[in-house]
């Protein structure tokens, strides 16, 4: 795709009205792959015999904790009621799961593998009369949201793809990414994160999201939801709808105020949703935050019927699965109580609950409103035929086991390993250089900042290439005394690259201080964002480069761009503001050097 031409600030974006939406406008859902007369019948005749536990089952997807599938832990006993994940599978008759290291205890692909066909065999085995397989999902976004390590492939997040400007390569990241879940048995990936961020001081979203351009995120989010569905055949999710760019809480921890109008809305937020929705995408995800232009009531948009049915089902014309962000989040458990949760969901027009906190009360609060007429049978059934029809579309039903020794052999293979570094080699952005690089030849580096690993695979492969590396890792916050070890590192050097992670918070004030310091040791320094772009405006440097990722394949593009064995080619895809003045543009949307 050709870079983009002009500068879409937040206030660019604003001031643009409606056409950038109305470019990429769609009138409903795409046809995704059409269900055949066999999946039409399956899907008639499962729903026709689910009993009713079966279908409120259906709207709940969980973490459940262990290593595989029998193994026992009390934390499912405390949540869910049963020991084992299988146990809770068959007796819940759960929709789907999630997949998390902290829940799961990833140890390597055959392991993963092993635990979904476990999973699988819990759910075709848990009614007399239906077979309904399980969605397994995960949050393989890639970049600082990364489910399942090495050695399956990664790549660099959303922003860093955003940089390269590649459609192609967004595309065959997603790809990639899809059909090696799958063969560990994941079909479910929470991703593409489809938020416009406008915001430099978001905490949640930042390099999640591809850009601060609607009609880039809108063209990488249309090419990811390709790459899943149409060559991984994994199940993408657009998330988080309306739209999560614009915010500086984290609805983690509280509830989000969105104060678009309607206008800048379908100017800002729309596009990427409604170029997932054009691309036929499997699901879409709630936010919960609040939208006052569209629901003025004080309930998150996952809770709210005039968002999740008036926007995103009439207005937008989706008709795919609707699922919630985490349950678990505090945004949405605010104002009412967890089991009342569920059902407001439900009746906003929700499909699927995720992670709910008290999965049992829920499903004693959706039945108890299925009693009173809150809830009706007719909603159900019809929130569980999307289900149905979303699992027969993408496989589960006619595959849903995976072969456990082909994993090894196929996860991080040679072929993806190279597309991977291929494709991070073009996302890496020069933001400015007084000359110091590339580095001429045998020059001595100091390698220093944020990072343990990252730091060292940085140092150990400079020093392959050439240029003798000492490391010196001085943590998120260095103190005077790491300072001092890294000032005094610098002097048996000819150049200092310093790693940052948020140096621009306040909570990391001694990234900054480690700069400056540094500096004054009359060093040429090249300071590298590993993570969020916006570091570098609050920092000085001979050289400033923005990598977006600290990816396992990020540290060998930033070697081969700082040693010239790459060109540089990445572009801005968000703006560099002022640290005192938001307003202000230091470094605009589209900048990049090259040598």
């Amino acid at each position: 795709m050709t870079p983009l031409d002009s500068s879409l600030s937040r206030r660019a974006v604003l001031a643009t009205g409606a056409g950038v939406a109305g470019a990429i406008a769609c009138a409903g859902q795409a046809s995704a792959d059409p269900v055949n007369s066999k999946g039409k019948g399956w899907i008639r005749s499962t729903l026709a015999r689910m009993t009713k536990d079966q279908k409120i089952g259906q709207l709940f997807i969980a973490e459940l904790y262990g290593a595989t599938a029998d193994t026992p832990d009390n934390r499912n006993v405390t949540q869910f009621g049963h020991a084992t994940p299988a146990e809770v599978v068959r007796k819940l008759h759960l929709g789907g799961v999630i997949y998390f290291a902290w829940t799961n205890s990833f140890q390597n692909p055959r392991q993963v593998a092993a635990l979904s066909n476990g999973l699988q065999r819990a759910a075709l085995t848990a009614g007399q009369k239906v077979s309904v397989p399980l969605q397994i999902a995960t949050d393989q976004e890639m970049g600082v949201v990364t489910r399942l390590g090495s050695p399956a492939t990664q790549f660099p997040g959303s922003m860093a793809l955003g940089a390269g400007r590649s459609t192609d390569d967004a595309r065959e990241a997603a790809d990639i990414t899809g059909k090696e879940l799958r063969a560990v048995g994941i079909n479910v990936n929470f991703a593409p994160t489809s938020d416009v961020n406008v915001n430099p001081l978001n905490p949640v979203i930042g390099v999640r999201a591809f850009s601060s351009d609607p009609t880039l995120t809108a063209d990488m989010v249309r090419a990811q939801v390709s790459g899943y569905q149409d060559r991984g055949n994994v199940s993408s999710s657009t998330k988080h709808f309306p739209g999560h760019g614009d915010t500086a809480v984290d609805s983690h921890y509280g509830l989000p105020i969105i104060d678009h109008t309607r206008e800048e809305w379908e100017t800002i937020d729309a596009p990427p949703f409604r170029a997932a929705i054009a691309a036929g995408v499997d699901m879409v995800m709630t936010a919960h935050l609040l939208m006052p232009a569209f629901d003025d009531s004080g309930d998150p948009a996952t809770l709210s019927k005039p968002i999740m049915t008036g926007l995103l089902r009439q207005q937008l014309g989706y008709d795919g699965v609707v699922v919630t962000d985490s349950l678990a989040m505090q945004g949405v458990r605010d104002k009412y109580g967890d089991a009342e949760v569920a059902v407001r969901a439900l009746e906003a027009g929700v499909d699927q609950l995720l992670m709910a906190p008290k999965p049992l009360e829920a499903i004693a609060a959706i039945k108890a409103a299925l009693a009173s007429g809150r809830l009706t049978w007719k909603d159900i059934d019809a929130k569980v035929e999307r289900i149905l029809t979303l699992k027969f579309r993408r496989g589960y039903v006619a595959e849903p086991y995976v072969d456990v020794n082909k994993v090894d052999a196929y996860l991080g293979n040679t072929a993806h390993m190279q597309a991977a570094d291929a494709i991070s080699d073009r996302t890496v952005t020069l933001v400015t250089n007084d000359g110091i690089l590339p580095l001429s030849t045998g020059k001595k580096v100091l390698v220093t900042g944020w990072g343990v690993s990252t730091t060292a695979t940085v140092g150990n492969l400079l020093t392959a290439a050439g240029h003798p590396s000492t490391v010196v890792e001085t943590a998120t916050n260095p103190n005077a005394t790491r300072i001092a070890a890294a000032v005094a590192a610098a002097a048996g050097v000819d150049v200092v690259v310093v790693l940052t992670n948020n140096a621009r918070t306040s909570a990391n004030v001694g990234q900054r201080n480690l700069i400056a310091a540094l500096r004054a040791t009359g060093k040429p320094v090249v300071v590298v964002a590993v993570r969020d772009p916006y570091d570098l405006t609050w920092v000085e440097g001979a050289a400033k480069i923005a990598t977006y990722s600290y990816s396992p394949v990020t540290p060998g593009s930033l070697v081969r761009v700082l040693t010239g064995q790459v060109n540089p080619g990445g572009l801005l895809p968000v703006d560099l503001v002022s640290p005192t003045d938001v307003n202000t543009v230091i470094h605009p949307f589209g900048h990049g050097l090259s040598y």
